[in-house]
Order: structure tokens, then C-alpha cells, then sequence
């Protein structure tokens, strides 16, 4: 069974994530979403909601995809799992140098482990969880930009704060 591991914060989860994560399971035959937790960052939402916006985004679909939480290295979270491939996405040429150097750092402490690109698609290039979170702030419409439950959660977040 082939197995990959999507990491990210997911904070929220975005369109973005959501189509990679979709494309990643045409591939894979299960996904482990490991939901990262940032000591340099404070989260918008907890990593139950977090966990639960992205199975609802999925669906049915959310059968092959595992959910888990982690917070150490990522290649040794892979190494433990038995996962053998990272599931990352690439929005601009920005993403690509930070992107490059980590796979290559992390293909030297496990070279067992690759790292594969998704290209988002052209409609959410442009869209990562910290601008969603900013225009949602400032009452902007993010719908089309995250799934109907984030929007309506980021929506309810930040009318509680105005």
C-alpha cells in the first residue's frame, strides 16, 4: 500500500489544500493529513476543528485519508508511520526556493523518504490560510477561497471580534 503524508497547518484549510489533498489520493492509496502545531504561531482554530473542516471538505472521500497531529521532525514522523512520500503544493516561484531547500534537507536526514510537488491550480494560486484569515478580518467574502464550513466558521470568528 503506498503511502504519503500531507503536512501542513491547515489554519484554515483552503481550496487550495483541498484540491492537492484530492489529487494526492489519485495517486496514493491513503493520506496521512498530519496536522502540524507551530510553537511560533497562535491558531485561528483548534486542531479538532482544524481536523474537521478537512473531512468535511473531503467527503466521502475521507475514508483513505487519515487525520494526526504532529509536531517534531517531519521526516521522522514519516519514518514511524512507514510513509515513504511528503505531499506538498506549490502556488508562486516564493514557494518553490523555500520548498526545494527543505525537500533536500529533508531527503539528506531520510533518504527514503521523497518529497513530491503538486502545482495548485491557477483559480488558488494566489491564496494561502494567512490572507484568507486577513480579508475574513476586515469582512471580506472568502467564500469560493476555503470550503462552506471554514467560511462560515472564519465569518462567526471574526463578527465575535469587530
Amino acid at each position: 500500500m503506498s503511502l504519503a503524508v500531507y503536512p501542513g497547518t491547515f489554519d484554515p484549510i483552503t481550496n487550495g489544500h483541498v484540491d492537492i489533498l484530492l489529487r494526492s489520493l489519485a495517486l496514493f492509496d491513503k493520506v496521512i493529513v498530519a496536522i502540524a502545531t507551530n510553537p511560533n504561531k497562535t491558531p485561528l482554530f483548534s486542531l479538532d476543528e482544524r481536523t474537521q473542516f478537512i473531512r468535511e471538505a473531503l467527503g466521502d472521500k475521507s475514508s483513505r485519508v487519515e487525520f494526526d497531529h504532529n509536531q517534531g521532525l517531519l521526516v521522522d514522523y514519516c519514518q514511524e508511520r512507514g510513509a515513504t512520500t511528503i505531499v506538498r503544493g506549490l502556488r508562486a516561484l516564493a514557494d518553490f526556493e523555500y520548498e526545494f531547500q527543505l525537500a533536500h534537507m529533508n531527503r539528506r536526514l531520510a533518504p527514503g523518504v521523497d518529497t513530491v510537488f503538486f502545482m495548485t491550480d491557477e483559480r488558488n494560486h494566489y491564496v494561502s490560510s494567512s490572507l484568507v484569515k486577513e480579508v475574513a478580518s476586515f469582512g471580506g467574502d472568502v467564500s469560493g477561497l476555503v470550503p462552506t464550513a471554514v467560511a462560515e466558521a472564519l465569518q462567526k470568528t471574526y463578527e465575535g471580534k469587530k
